[in-house]
C-alpha cells in the first residue's frame, strides 16, 4: 500500500453535558493518541481534530437538571473536558466545539447540498406535542410508567432503573418533562436519509473492501445492520437548541446528523488558526482518514456518516478502530450510578496533588492501555493498576534504565563509554538485534491499531534489557582488578561493552515509550541531555544514539509505586460515591411516588411479587445483579459429543467478534447436526470452566418444560452474531 501524504484522525466528540469517565478515555481517545505520536515521530503530515459535541436533547435535560441554560452547560462541560485531555496528554491540533458559528455553518451546507440533489426525503409522521409549551418532545422529554418494570420514571427512549430500550408510544402514562401535562399526537414533517438506498455501496465497501483490515467487531455489527435491512433515518428534529434548519422555523438538525460534521468543521478552524488549506484533507485521495471510536459509535461512522460523506463528495475513512466497553471492579462502568473514575477526579487525586503529576499521567495511559478493551470489555481494578505500575512500570521499565544509570555512574565515570568489536559476544549481538526486531514489532502493531501488543513489546525490550544486565554482572566483573585496585583492562572493555549496549538500548526504549508515555520519554531525554528530536522513529533501532564519551546526568526515578493506602481509599471513595447517587436517586422516585398514578403502578407491582412466591420463582434481585450478566447472540457452527460424556456436546458459537467453545449438558435432548446453524443466548462473561478437558467459554440459555424437555432460548426473527439481549 502506497504511504499516505496526510493523515486525518478523528476521536469521537464527547457530550458536553457532564464529566467523563476512564472508560471514554481508553475507548476513544488514548488509542488515537498513541498512533497520533507514532505519526509525529515518524514526520508524518497529521491533523488529529476531535471536539465537543454541544446539540442535542442530553445537553438540554442536563440544563433542567441544574436548573440553567443549555448555553450555560456547554460552556461549563466543554472547559472541563477541553482541561481533562490536555491534562492526560490528548494531544489534539484542535479541540473544537459543535456551538461554534462555522460549525453551524458546515452542517447547514452538508444539509443544504444533500437536500438540493434530492439525497433526502420529507415525511409527515405524528409526534408527541405539549399543548401548554407549544412544542414538540424529543423523547427524553416524555417521562412515563415503565411496561417493562412499572418504574415511574421512565423517559421515551429507555427506563434508566430496568435499561430497556423503548419509544415514547411505549409508556404508560406519558407525561412531558416541560409541563407535567399528557401530550397529544400532532403532525409534523421531518427530513430523511434513506439508508436503505446504500445497501449496495456498503456491502462492497465495508464487507469486501475492508473484510480483512477493519475489526472483527466493526465488520460484524455492520453486517448486521446490513443484513436486517436498513431504513430511513430522520436528519430533523422538532428542538430550539442545535443547528437550525435553513429556512425552517423550530427545528434543528439531528444530534447524529450534525455531530460527525464537527470533524470538518474542526478541520476549518484549524487551518484559519494555521494558515492552512483545509480542503486536502478531506477530499484529496491520498489523505488517510481514521475515526477512533467506542462500540457504541459503529454504526454511525461505519455506515451513516460515510453515507453523507459519499453524498458530499468527501474521502471515506480508511479505517475506524472501535474499542469495546471497560468495566470497573466488576461491574460495568456508569456516571449516572456513580460507579465510575471520572478523569478530573483522577486528575484532582492523582496529577494535580503531587509534584511529579506528569508521572500518574504515564501511569494511568500505562494500565490503560495494557488492558485496553480492543477484542472484548475489559475490566479497570484498583489493585491491578497498583500491580501494573509496580510490577511493570517500576519493576522492569524504570528499574532497567535507574540500574544503567546508576552503573554507568560508578563503573564509567558518567560518561558514555567506548564499545570493543574485538570482544563482542553472541548475548551482546542478540540484544542488539532485539532492539531493530522489536522496532518492526512496534511499528506493525501500531500501524495495525493493536496498541496493547505494541507496548508489551516495549516492556519485553526493558525485561531483555534486564536480562542481560544480570547475566553479564558488570559490577562483579569489576572486582577484577590490578593492584592499584582498578579493573584490569579486559575487565574494563567487558564493562564497558556491556554499559555502552545498555545505555544505547535506554535511548531506543526511550523512543519506543514515547508514543504511550510522552512524560517518561521526555524525563529520559533529560537524563541522558539530548534533545527531544532524538525520539524521531528514524533513530529507532539504532546502536549509536548516544556518543562515546558524552556526559549523562545522574538517574532519576521515572516512576512512583502506588502504595496499599491509596488503592483502599479509592475503592472506598467509589463505593461512597455510588451509594450517595443512587440514594439521592430512591429520594427522587419516592416523591414521585406520591402521584397516585404510581401508586397504582406500585400496587400492581406487589401483585405481582405475590404472585411469583407462588409460582416458585426465586428471590428478587436488583437490576445491577442482572446487568453484570452479559448475554450475546450467536450461531452454532459446529456440533459433536465429547468423548465419554453423554450428556455433553462439545459446540463452536460464532458471537460475531469472536468464535467460542462451549461445553453444554445438551446431549440427551439434541443431536449434533440438527442444531448446526441455530442460533443461541449466550451469557459471555460467565468465567471459563474446564469439563472433560475442554475449556467452556460461555453458557448456552435453555428453557425447560413441564416434562423435563430442554427448548433453546432464541430470537424470534434472526439477527447479526454479537447482538445484545436485555
Amino acid at each position: 500500500m502506497t504511504e499516505p501524504k496526510r493523515y486525518l484522525i478523528t476521536s469521537a466528540l464527547p457530550y458536553a453535558n457532564g464529566p467523563k469517565h476512564i472508560g471514554h478515555l481508553a475507548g476513544a481517545y488514548l488509542p488515537a493518541d498513541i498512533y497520533v505520536r507514532y505519526l509525529r515521530a515518524k514526520k508524518c503530515d497529521v491533523v488529529y481534530v476531535c471536539g465537543s459535541d454541544e446539540h442535542g436533547a442530553a445537553i438540554t435535560i442536563q440544563a433542567m437538571k441544574e436548573k440553567t441554560t443549555p448555553k450555560a452547560i456547554v460552556d461549563k462541560y466543554h472547559a472541563m473536558l477541553k482541561s481533562n485531555m490536555a491534562d492526560l496528554g490528548i494531544s489534539f491540533d484542535i479541540y473544537h466545539r459543535t456551538s461554534e458559528q462555522i460549525h453551524h455553518e458546515t452542517a447547514q451546507e452538508f444539509f443544504t447540498m444533500l437536500n438540493n440533489n434530492g439525497d433526502l426525503e420529507i415525511k409527515e409522521t405524528e409526534q408527541f406535542f405539549d399543548e401548554e409549551a407549544n412544542t414538540f418532545l424529543a423523547d427524553r422529554y416524555i417521562i412515563g410508567t415503565c411496561p417493562v418494570c412499572a418504574s415511574d420514571s421512565a423517559y421515551g427512549d429507555q427506563c434508566e432503573k430496568c435499561g430497556t430500550d423503548l419509544s415514547p408510544e411505549q409508556l404508560i402514562n406519558p407525561r412531558s418533562t416541560l409541563s407535567g401535562n399528557t401530550p397529544i399526537k400532532k403532525a409534523t414533517t421531518h427530513w430523511y436519509l434513506p439508508l436503505n438506498k446504500h445497501e449496495d455501496f456498503l456491502r462492497k465497501w465495508i464487507l469486501e473492501d475492508h473484510k480483512d483490515d477493519w475489526k472483527a467487531n466493526v465488520i460484524g455489527q455492520c453486517k448486521g445492520w446490513i443484513e436486517m435491512g436498513l431504513q430511513p433515518r430522520a436528519v430533523t428534529r422538532d428542538l430550539d437548541w442545535g443547528v437550525k434548519v435553513p429556512a425552517e422555523e423550530g427545528k434543528v438538525l439531528y444530534v447524529w446528523f450534525d455531530a460527525p460534521i464537527g470533524y470538518v468543521s474542526a478541520t476549518k478552524q484549524w487551518a484559519i488558526d494555521n494558515e492552512k488549506d483545509w480542503k486536502p484533507y478531506w477530499y484529496s485521495d491520498d489523505t488517510k482518514l481514521v475515526h477512533f471510536i467506542g462500540k457504541d459509535n459503529i454504526v454511525f461512522h461505519s455506515i451513516i456518516f460515510p453515507i453523507i460523506l459519499k453524498l458530499h463528495g468527501n474521502i471515506l475513512p480508511d479505517n475506524v478502530p472501535s474499542n469495546e466497553f471497560m468495566n470497573l471492579e466488576g461491574d460495568k462502568m456508569s456516571t449516572s450510578r456513580g460507579w465510575s473514575i471520572e478523569m478530573d477526579d483522577y486528575i484532582n487525586d492523582f496529577v494535580k496533588k503531587e509534584n511529579g503529576g506528569d508521572q500518574m499521567v504515564d501511569a494511568l495511559r500505562y494500565y490503560l492501555n495494557a488492558i485496553a478493551p480492543e477484542t472484548k470489555d475489559s475490566e479497570f481494578t484498583w489493585k491491578g493498576f497498583q500491580e501494573a505500575v509496580n510490577g511493570e512500570l517500576v519493576a522492569v521499565f524504570g528499574n532497567f534504565v535507574n540500574r544503567a544509570f546508576v552503573l554507568m555512574h560508578k563503573l564509567c565515570g558518567g560518561k558514555v563509554p567506548k564499545f570493543s568489536n574485538e570482544i563482542i559476544d553472541d548475548a551482546d549481538k542478540q540484544l542488539l538485534e532485539e532492539i531493530k526486531n522489536t522496532k518492526t514489532l512496534i511499528e506493525k502493531n501500531i500501524e495495525g491499531y493493536k496498541f496493547r501488543d505494541a507496548l508489551t513489546a516495549v516492556i519485553d525490550l526493558a525485561r531483555k534489557g534486564n536480562k542481560y544486565m544480570q547475566d553479564k554482572e558488570p559490577w562483579i566483573i569489576a572486582k577484577q582488578t590490578n593492584e592499584d585496585g582498578k579493573p584490569t583492562t579486559e575487565a574494563q572493555q567487558k564493562i564497558d561493552n556491556c554499559m555502552h549496549i545498555c545505555l544505547q538500548l535506554v535511548a531506543n526504549l526511550a523512543i519506543f515509550i514515547n508514543p504511550f508515555l510522552p512524560n517518561a520519554a521526555k524525563r529520559m531525554c533529560v537524563m541522558m541531555k539530548t534533545v527531544e528530536k532524538m525520539l524521531d522513529w528514524e533513530n529507532a533501532g539504532s546502536a549509536k544514539l548516544l556518543s562515546v564519551g558524552y556526559s549523562l546526568r545522574p538517574p532519576e526515578l521515572l516512576f512512583r509505586k502506588i502504595e496499599d493506602t491509596e488503592v483502599a481509599e479509592q475503592v472506598e471513595k467509589l463505593k461512597i460515591k455510588s451509594a450517595a447517587i443512587n440514594m439521592n436517586k430512591e429520594t427522587i422516585i419516592k416523591e414521585q411516588l406520591a402521584n397516585s398514578s404510581v401508586q397504582l403502578a406500585v400496587s400492581k407491582e406487589k401483585e405481582a411479587t405475590e404472585h411469583a412466591k407462588k409460582c416458585n420463582i426465586k428471590s428478587e434481585i436488583q437490576f445491577d445483579d442482572f446487568a453484570k450478566i452479559d448475554l450475546k447472540v450467536g450461531t452454532i457452527l459446529s456440533a459433536s459429543k465429547v468423548e465419554k460424556a453423554d450428556k455433553l456436546l462439545k459446540l463452536e458459537v460464532d458471537l460475531g467478534f469472536e468464535t467460542r467453545t462451549i461445553v453444554s449438558g445438551i446431549a440427551l435432548h439434541f443431536e449434533p447436526d440438527a442444531i448446526v446453524g441455530k442460533q443461541v443466548v449466550v451469557v459471555v462473561n460467565l468465567a471459563p470452566r474446564k469439563m472433560r478437558g475442554i475449556e467452556s467459554n460461555g453458557m448456552i440459555l435453555m428453557a425447560e418444560d413441564a416434562a423435563g424437555k430442554l427448548h433453546f432460548v432464541a430470537p424470534n426473527d434472526a439477527v447479526h452474531n454479537g447482538s445484545g439481549v436485555n
